[in-house]
Order: structure tokens, then sequence, then C-alpha cells
């Protein structure tokens, strides 16, 4: 199954309120992501058991970092409004203050402390280049992109220092070696134990 682009129609309007409506209407089957990306609003399958095993792993180092007032999100939407946007990413970092009092189904990507993305074969090149652009332009401190379907072998790359809608690339690994996410989180990934595709 690959990822399924559904285009508003011109007659429903085009502000970031019906994007919105027609994100949560959207009829997908169990499982699968519904997103808005550069306006687009996207349709993803579920991830491969690969994909959940490195979540899983990188959550679990997360969750002993992480100061007691914040929390690692597995399915929370994030609102990128200025950029018709809204991401799922597969881990986001968030004090958990910012998700108890907003309401509905997503929060402001500026209350994001980090995210995390994974890519898929189908739809690797949303996180590599528009949601790359998106949490940038959002100013999210940092963000890693493990790249499963990296051509050559995968990596693992960590972004960080966004200015001007553009991040610098901090450290990049292939699987295999590890990767430091610095300060507030000061912890290493190991990226030998994540499966290859």
């Amino acid at each position: 199954m690959s990822a399924l682009a559904v285009e508003p129609e011109p007659t429903m309007g085009d502000g970031w309120d019906e994007l919105v409506r027609i994100c949560e209407e959207t009829d997908a089957p169990e499982g699968c992501k519904v997103e808005i990306i550069e306006g687009i609003v996207t349709v993803s399958p579920p991830p491969a058991n690969q994909h959940n095993s490195i979540a899983a792993k990188i959550h679990r180092r997360l969750i002993q970092r992480i100061p007691e007032d914040w929390n690692v999100y597995q399915t929370l939407g994030l609102a990128l409004p200025e950029q018709s946007g809204m991401y799922i990413p597969d881990l986001a970092v968030v004090p958990e203050v910012a998700v108890d009092e907003e309401p509905g189904h997503f929060v402001p990507v500026a209350v994001v402390e980090l995210v995390v993305e994974i890519t898929s074969k189908w739809n690797a090149n949303h996180d590599r280049i528009e949601k790359l652009r998106g949490y940038a332009t959002a100013g999210v401190p940092l963000y890693l992109l493990v790249d499963r379907w990296h051509s050559g072998r995968p990596t693992a790359t960590l972004y960080g220092e966004p200015k001007n809608g553009l991040y610098r690339v901090l450290d990049v690994v292939e699987f295999g070696r590890e990767i430091r996410i610095p300060a507030p989180f000061d912890l290493t990934v190991d990226t030998s134990e994540f499966p290859v595709n």
C-alpha cells in the first residue's frame, strides 16, 4: 500500500480550519496516519514492524532521560498552520501541560522539544524534504531522522539549530554507530540495535 494524497476540492475553501476539517473527516482504514503536508491531506499505511521496533527503542531511551513534566508521544498531531501542515511524527517530546491543556487532536508545533521521524518505504521523502523544512521553519529545536530507506545504507541524522527555515546537521551516522542527542536530553542512541529493512 502506498501513501494516498487527498487534495481538497476548490469549492470547499482553502483555509486552515477547512484543511483541519477535511483531515479529521477523512475515513482512513484503522492504523493509517492522516496528515496535512503542504496543504494536502495525506493518508499513509500503518508502519511496518521494523519501523515500530525502532520507534519503541528510541522511546525507551528518551523516557529515561526527559524531565518528569515532559512526555514522549507516538500519535500526537502537531499543527503548523502557517505552512498548511499537520504532522503526526513517530515520536514527539512535549511538556505534558501543553498536551493536557490543549483541546482537540493536535498541539501547536511551537511546544515541541524534539521530533523523531522514521522513514517508510512509500513516503520517505515527506520526512526527508517537506517535514524537514516544516519543522525547521517552525523552530523545532531538534529533529532526528531515522532513514531506513536511505540509498546505500540506513542512516540516522540529527538536525538542530533551526534558523530561517533551515536546520544545521548536528550529526549523521550509518546504522551500527551511536548518535548523540544533546542537552536537554544528553543521551546516546545506539543504531546497531535497529533492525535493517
